[in-house]
């Protein structure tokens, strides 16, 4: 019956029907929902340390076909969807099939429902992002992104697994676990940093600072990059908290603006 009405068409709609895409940008994403896929195959062995690394050369994969698509002048609406289905796979359900299998199966019920918060959060924040990506401020995200709530879960592996610390029915995992998935649907503002360019001359001490930034890292490299991705999470969650409490103070009853259904048609043109 499909193949009747596709030969039914005219040539000139089946000619609008065919698809042509950018390959380089798009074996980057590929690439990246391959890493997330082999992430969950292996948290299932429970191969916990490869799983984590795994998800970390996704992120990689998904920074480069970002920067390939704009430098090539490359990007397209199907590149933008296939990004964000892509990272549900490596950044969604990777780290929270990590999560249950390495910590939070002793919770039973209460465990993987938590990871399956993580995941429809992430869902969430993605599909936000693709509908708001015209509208938000460039220079801010708007919840934490999906990306480095997966880096916090795979730097907390390699950092348990660095101090020899057991995560097996780990308290503190369940709760991170729970906090991930409401700071990403969260309107906190995390900086992007996309407004820095290094390619300029700036002070001095910005290079101190960035060698400094290296050497911590070199030294503990498993724990401190877990130290470093959660400061970025929790300081973003302490000020988008501290400024809703500033907010409700000075908002009176008459000062709420009446609501409205209207949504913008917005096409995103990003393989990023």
């Amino acid at each position: 019956m499909v193949e009747k009405s596709i030969d039914s068409l005219s040539e000139n709609q089946q000619k609008k029907l065919a698809m042509y895409i950018y390959i380089l940008p798009n074996l980057m994403t590929t690439g990246n929902m391959f890493c997330g896929f082999f992430a969950v195959i292996q948290a299932m062995r429970q191969n916990f340390t490869i799983a984590a690394y795994a998800i970390v050369v996704a992120a990689v994969f998904d920074q480069l076909d970002g920067r390939l698509a704009r430098l090539t002048r490359s990007t397209s609406k199907f590149g933008a969807e296939y990004d964000s289905l892509c990272d549900l796979v490596s950044f969604g359900m990777a780290p929270a099939i990590l999560l249950y299998m390495w910590s939070l199966q002793p919770f039973g019920r209460l465990g993987w429902m938590a990871c399956f918060l993580f995941v429809a959060c992430g869902a969430i924040r993605l599909a936000r992002f693709n509908v708001q990506v015209n509208i938000v401020e460039k220079n801010y995200f708007q919840g934490l992104p999906i990306p480095m709530a997966a880096g916090i879960v795979a730097s907390a592996v390699l950092a348990f697994q660095d101090l020899e610390w057991d995560g097996w029915g780990h308290y503190g995992l369940l709760l991170m676990t729970m906090l991930l998935a409401i700071v990403m649907v969260s309107t906190f503002r995390y900086r992007s940093f996309k407004d820095l360019d290094l390619k300029e001359r700036m002070p001095f001490r910005y290079l101190i600072i960035g060698v400094g930034i290296l050497c911590v890292v070199a030294l503990w490299p498993e724990v401190m990059l877990f130290v470093l991705f959660m400061s970025y999470a929790l300081l973003g969650a302490v000020f988008g908290v501290f400024k809703l409490g500033k907010q409700a103070r000075k908002m009176r009853p008459n000062n709420y603006a009446p609501e409205t259904t209207d949504e913008p048609d917005l096409m995103v043109e990003d393989d990023g």
